[in-house]
């Protein structure tokens, strides 16, 4: 699947709600004109998701209110003893304020002098800068690169998410001690920020998480977890936006409806390569128009060297059929948006392995099967005919966010940020005057 970035936007005669770090807005939602296919379009960049959360179902915001402004978690911590009362904060927002107390309980406190650029140091380093490292993880000058000093560098690069710790203050595990404990800080409140915006306690009896930072997928009943699974995501450019929408059915042996911008681009550029074969061997066919009545066209009867060099775009419909070949595998979970992002299952399985920030925004199951037990309640029944319409039995809420960090039982470990959002957030965040953080 292959997202397209350039496409033309339309206004729409409805609203969406944007959790804004700024205020709560009101702006029109923008969808590609004409006939989009099965493809996300970019968010528009008006929305700026450092923070911001869009509420496709203005029923699904728990939280914002007009002119809401983040909260500077710094300086105030929400009381997690609280949690099991109506409407307090989201249990993944309850892990983060843990752990920001436990971090700075620990790393926090620890003397924040820098450390001078040099050679990676090691054990059996000695001189300034071991003497420089050593006071600034709160152990004595003295000493050098002992198993003492080597295994607190260990412990400080697990938890600051830089790489297989390995015990060496190379270039990175440096500029990261110079970087402060108030900068980790504050990406912790910026993920608490994030996660204040799901769903408060008690809001939904079951709902769906899609962490993109991590690349995962929680389940939660009551409020609790109960599954989760890895998914794959949008790549840098092509980012799984943060949003929050119901999804009301799924469609089993889906077809793949090609964007009219990729017939033109690419279907007929692989005409003129294969030849008309080309539909038989990726099992395409085309189709009269968009309506629910397109009629099959024979491949033969259209000029695609016309398609390719025209102007305008195609008005026919190329879609690839249900099978092991589409890439949207088995089913397709449908959640109506205008920047047309779904969950679905995919045939791909071995990619689950490597790197999962490769999508173009939606969002690939790693166990569909399991997914629909879960939404459906049971495993729904389905048959080999193609598009099945399959309505869930209640709207299910799906939160799409984005987390660069993680609760752990001792504090928090940080992840790395592949979408930037967390150095848009800081600005909207914190106002830096005189290198302290705006209030609340």
């Amino acid at each position: 699947m292959r997202r397209k970035r350039g496409a033309k936007f339309m206004f729409k005669k409805y609203s969406l709600i944007i959790g804004t770090a700024a205020m709560l807005v009101t702006t029109p939602i923008v969808a590609a004109q004409g006939p989009k296919g099965d493809e996300p379009v970019a968010v528009p960049r008006s929305i700026k998701q450092g923070i911001d959360f869009v509420y496709v179902d203005p029923q699904m915001s728990t939280v914002a209110r007009k002119k809401q402004k983040p909260q500077n978690w710094l300086q105030r911590l929400f009381n997690p003893s609280a949690s099991k009362k109506q409407g307090a904060p989201n249990p993944m927002f309850n892990d983060l304020a843990r752990g920001l107390q436990q971090y700075q309980a620990t790393w926090g406190r620890l003397p924040q002098t820098k450390i001078p650029a040099g050679a990676a140091l090691k054990r059996g380093s000695t001189g300034k800068r071991v003497a420089a490292l050593r006071t600034r993880l709160g152990l004595s000058a003295e000493g050098g690169y002992d198993d003492q000093l080597f295994q607190t560098v260990s412990n400080y690069q697990a938890v600051h998410g830089l790489g297989s710790p390995d015990g060496i203050a190379g270039r990175a595990t440096i500029a990261s001690l110079n970087r402060g404990s108030t900068y980790y800080a504050r990406k912790i409140a910026i993920n608490m920020e994030r996660a204040f915006r799901l769903p408060q306690t008690r809001a939904f009896d079951r709902y769906v998480v899609v962490d993109s930072g991590a690349a995962e997928t929680y389940l939660f009943a009551g409020d609790r977890k109960v599954d989760s699974m890895r998914v794959i995501v949008g790549a840098e450019e092509t980012k799984t936006p943060m949003m929050a929408v119901l999804m009301r059915n799924a469609k089993a042996n889906p077809y793949w409806n090609v964007p009219p911008e990729l017939v033109k681009s690419l279907t007929a550029k692989k005409v003129k390569e294969q030849g008309l074969s080309y539909f038989q061997n990726f099992h395409y066919e085309v189709l009269s128009d968009w309506s629910a009545n397109g009629q099959l066209v024979d491949p033969k009867t259209i000029n695609w060297k016309k398609v390719a060099s025209s102007k305008s775009l195609p008005t026919f419909r190329v879609r690839q059929k249900p099978g092991p070949w589409n890439s949207m595998g088995e089913m397709k979970f449908e959640m109506p948006n205008d920047f047309g992002i779904y969950l679905h299952d995919t045939p791909l399985k071995e990619k689950f392995a490597g790197d999962r920030w490769i999508s173009n925004g939606c969002v690939r199951l790693e166990d569909y099967h399991r997914f629909a037990g879960w939404v459906f309640g049971r495993v729904p029944a389905d048959s080999s005919q193609p598009e099945q319409y399959l309505p869930l039995p209640k709207a299910v809420p799906i939160y799409l966010t984005y987390l660069t960090v993680a609760a752990t039982p001792n504090g928090v470990t940080f992840r790395p940020d592949p979408y930037g959002f967390d150095a848009l957030a800081m600005p909207q965040m914190f106002a830096e005057r005189g290198g302290e953080p705006a209030k609340a």
